[in-house]
C-alpha cells in the first residue's frame, strides 16, 4: 500500500488521507471517501460531509483535485431520511427501515451534487509528520516538530536506518522517525525486487507499554500506509526489552543503531541496549556501527539518573539539551491620525504639529456647522479631490510605519530535557590485527611520507649547514694553497 505521507500522487483520490488547512495554526486531518462508515456521516444527501467553522465540505468535492487547492463551502443537504440511529435501543426500527426499503443502498449511491456557498473555503493539502504533529488526538504528551526534528538528526535517523521508539504515545514522533528512515517503497508480494528495492528501506520499532495505546498506533499506521515500515510492539521494555521474538519462540536482533526513549524511567531500560547480549537474547544494537541514543525527560532528577546509568554502561559524549522554539512575528506598527480607518492602528497624533492641525480642522467644521452649511461641511476647497487623494494615500502606506517584532509569549512545545550519547562498537583484538594488517597492506607504511613541520625542517638545515662547512674545512687543512689563494 502507498502512502499518502510518501507518495501522495498529484491529484487527491478515494481512501487517501488528507490535510485540510483551515488557518496557519489550524488543520484538520480526514480520510477522503464518498461513502459513509460511520455513524455521524450518515444522513447527508451528498455523502460524507466534513462540517467547519468556515462552512461544509462533501467530499466528493474534495476528490480527483490537485493538491493544494482552494475548495469553497458548499450548501449541504441533510435529506429527507434523516440521520439514522445506530444505538442499540433503535436497533429494531432501523433494521424495520432497512428491510421495507430495499432500494436505499441504491438511492445512497447515486450523490446529490454539492452547490457552491458563500461561507468561506479551504485548502486540501498532503498530509505531513508536521501537518498530523499540529492535529493528531492528543493521547499523551506530544512531541513537537522542534524537538523531533532536532533529535533526529542527532541521532543520525537517515534513510535505512533502523529505529527503536519506546513510548509511542500519540504518534507523533513515529510519523516523523518513518520518513526519516524511508528509503523507498517495498515491492510488491509475487514481484521480484528491483536493484535499488533489494537495500534496507529503513524500519521503526515502537514499544508501547499501554495497551489502547498500542492498538491506536497500530490502526493509524495501517491507516496511513506505514505498517510496512513501522513495527508496532506492547510490551513493557523495563522487563522484556526490546528483542524480537520470532514465531518458534526464540529471539532475534533488531540490529538498531537509532534509539529514542520517552520513557517515565529511561534508566530501567538501558540495561538491554549494551554491546554485551545474554546467551538466549543476542544484543539489541547493530555490532557493526555506532550506536546513537536519545532519551526525553521532563524532570532534571531523570537527567542525573539517566546519565549515571550511561556511564556505568559504557555510552560516551554524554551532553543534555533543552529546546525552547518561539514563533517570531514580524510586522509594521502605525501611530497617526492620516493612517485613521485602518485595522491595527494606533489612531492618535503622532506629533504635536499633526495634533494642532486636526484641533484647527475640529474647529473649523464647528464654526461651518454653526453657519447652516450642512450640506457642504464634508466639502473643503478641493471637495471630493482631496478625499480621493486621502483614500489613494491610505491604500499605499506598506513601506511606513515602524518596523517591529514581537516573540510568543507562551512555548508551543513540552518543556523536557534531551539527553544525548553515543555507544562506539565494540572493538576487539581480532578487528586490530585487521586494521594493523590493512595498513601494511602493499608497503603502504614505507611510501606514505608524513610532511615535516617547521621546527622539523630548521633542524635539518642546521644540520646540512654544519656538514657543508665541516667539509669546507677539511678540504682547507689538507690543501694549504686553496687557503692562501682564498
Amino acid at each position: 500500500m502507498h502512502s499518502s505521507f510518501f507518495s501522495p500522487g498529484p491529484t487527491t483520490t478515494e481512501g487517501q488521507t488528507a490535510s485540510l488547512h483551515l488557518s496557519r495554526d489550524q488543520l484538520l486531518p480526514v480520510k477522503l471517501s464518498t461513502i459513509a462508515s460511520k455513524a455521524e456521516d450518515q444522513g447527508y444527501a451528498e455523502g460524507v460531509v466534513t462540517n467547519t467553522r468556515f462552512g461544509s465540505f462533501p467530499h466528493s468535492t474534495l476528490i480527483d483535485i490537485p493538491w493544494g487547492c482552494q475548495v469553497l463551502a458548499s450548501k449541504v443537504d441533510t435529506g429527507t431520511r434523516g440521520r439514522e440511529s445506530f444505538n442499540q435501543s433503535r436497533k429494531r426500527k432501523a433494521n424495520a427501515i432497512s428491510t421495507d426499503s430495499p432500494n436505499d443502498s441504491a438511492e445512497s449511491a447515486a450523490l446529490k451534487q454539492a452547490t457552491t456557498a458563500t461561507s468561506g473555503f479551504i485548502h486540501v493539502l498532503p498530509p505531513t509528520p508536521e501537518s498530523w504533529t499540529t492535529s493528531l488526538p492528543h493521547r499523551t504528551q506530544v512531541v513537537y516538530t522542534p524537538d523531533y526534528s532536532y533529535v533526529l538528526q542527532k541521532i543520525r535517523a537517515q534513510p535505512g536506518s533502523t529505529l527503536i521508539e519506546a513510548g509511542s504515545g500519540s504518534g507523533s514522533f513515529t510519523h516523523a522517525a518513518a520518513r526519516a528512515v524511508f528509503q523507498g517503497e517495498r515491492p510488491e508480494e509475487g514481484r521480484e525486487p528491483t536493484q535499488g528495492q533489494k537495500q534496507s528501506t529503513g524500519k521503526v520499532l515502537t514499544f508501547e507499554f499501554h495497551k489502547e495505546r498500542y492498538e491506536k498506533v497500530e490502526t493509524e499506521m495501517r491507516e496511513h500506509g506505514l505498517d510496512s515500515i513501522v513495527t508496532a510492539t506492547h510490551r513493557d521494555v523495563y522487563r522484556d526489552g526490546f528483542w524480537l521474538k520470532e514465531a518458534d519462540g526464540s529471539y532475534r536482533s533488531p540490529n538498531a543503531n537509532c534509539i529514542f526513549l520517552d520513557l517515565p524511567a529511561p534508566w530501567e531500560a538501558l540495561p538491554h541496549l549494551t554491546r554485551q547480549g545474554r546467551p538466549e537474547k543476542p544484543s539489541a544494537l547493530d555490532p557493526s556501527t555506532t550506536a546513537y541514543i536519545c532519551t526525553f525527560s521532563p524532570c532534571i532528577e531523570q537527567v542525573q539518573k539517566t546519565v549515571s546509568t550511561m556511564r556505568r554502561h559504557g555510552w560516551l559524549e554524554i551532553e543534555m539539551v533543552e529546546i525552547q522554539h518561539k514563533r517570531i512575528e514580524v510586522k509594521r506598527e502605525y501611530t497617526g491620525l492620516k493612517y485613521e480607518g485602518m485595522r491595527g492602528v494606533n489612531p492618535v497624533a503622532a506629533t504635536v504639529d499633526e495634533a494642532l492641525d486636526r484641533l484647527r480642522e475640529v474647529e473649523a467644521n464647528a464654526k461651518e456647522h454653526q453657519r447652516d452649511t450642512t450640506g457642504k461641511s464634508n466639502k473643503g476647497k478641493n471637495g471630493s479631490q482631496q478625499n480621493s487623494s486621502t483614500e489613494s494615500a491610505v491604500q499605499k502606506h506598506w513601506d511606513e510605519g515602524i518596523l517591529i517584532h514581537r516573540a510568543e509569549p507562551e512555548l508551543k512545545t513540552h518543556t523536557s530535557y534531551l539527553v544525548f550519547a553515543i555507544l562506539p562498537r565494540e572493538w576487539t583484538e581480532e578487528d586490530e590485527q585487521a586494521a594493523i594488517a590493512q595498513v601494511r597492506h602493499d608497503g603502504l607504511e614505507s611510501s606514505v611520507k608524513l610532511p615535516k613541520s617547521g621546527k622539523q625542517q630548521k633542524k635539518e638545515a642546521k644540520l646540512n649547514k654544519g656538514r657543508v662547512n665541516g667539509e669546507k674545512a677539511r678540504v682547507e687543512d689538507d690543501d694549504p694553497a686553496v687557503a692562501v689563494g682564498g
